[in-house]
């Protein structure tokens, strides 16, 4: 990971942080941002298959994701996004691994993301991740432009694993 990250904390988001989730969502002007309801949802819901990066206690990252349920090895980040204003430190890389460490007791060994092919700075983002992790990345059409009623690119499943060697989190 490049950057330095000893002053972030990496902990389970709660409801508190749902505005925030979703103020660095819009903010990042490419995720497709949610309503922010669904960010105090998923705070709550799926905290513990969820991550939150704090600086003085204010978020400034999160990952959201949730673990399938036709595949208990599996979590599937949905969203993963970095404040503008801390971007280059390596805090979406230990969002992911911090997730996976806290995953791996529950039998996590497989990842997967959707990303649309435009997206060259999350393909870079988890093609590190598996090289980190000692796994195979594999990339598949999963969701077809015409699949979406609205104006939105074709989303390409990326599945990572299995999971066979986790790094030391710092």
């Amino acid at each position: 990971m490049s950057g330095e990250t000893h002053d972030i904390a990496i902990t389970e988001p709660s409801t508190e942080d749902g505005s925030e989730l979703w103020r660095i969502a819009r903010d990042s002007r490419t995720l497709d941002l949610n309503s922010s309801y669904a960010y105090l949802l998923w705070c709550r819901d799926f905290a513990a298959t969820s991550a939150v990066a704090r600086v003085a206690g204010r978020p400034v990252g999160f990952v959201i994701g949730f673990v399938r349920p036709e595949a208990p090895d599996t979590v599937v980040v949905w969203q993963i996004a970095v404040d503008d204003s801390q971007r280059g430190r390596g805090i979406a890389g230990s969002l992911l691994d911090h997730l996976l460490e806290r995953l791996a007791p529950r039998g996590v060994r497989h990842l997967e993301t959707t990303i649309t092919a435009d997206n060259a700075a999350s393909i870079a983002l988890f093609r590190a991740l598996a090289q980190r992790h000692g796994a195979l990345l594999r990339r598949g059409d999963l969701f077809a432009a015409d699949h979406f009623p609205d104006d939105h690119a074709a989303e390409d499943l990326y599945r990572i694993g299995p999971l066979v060697r986790r790094p030391v989190l710092a």
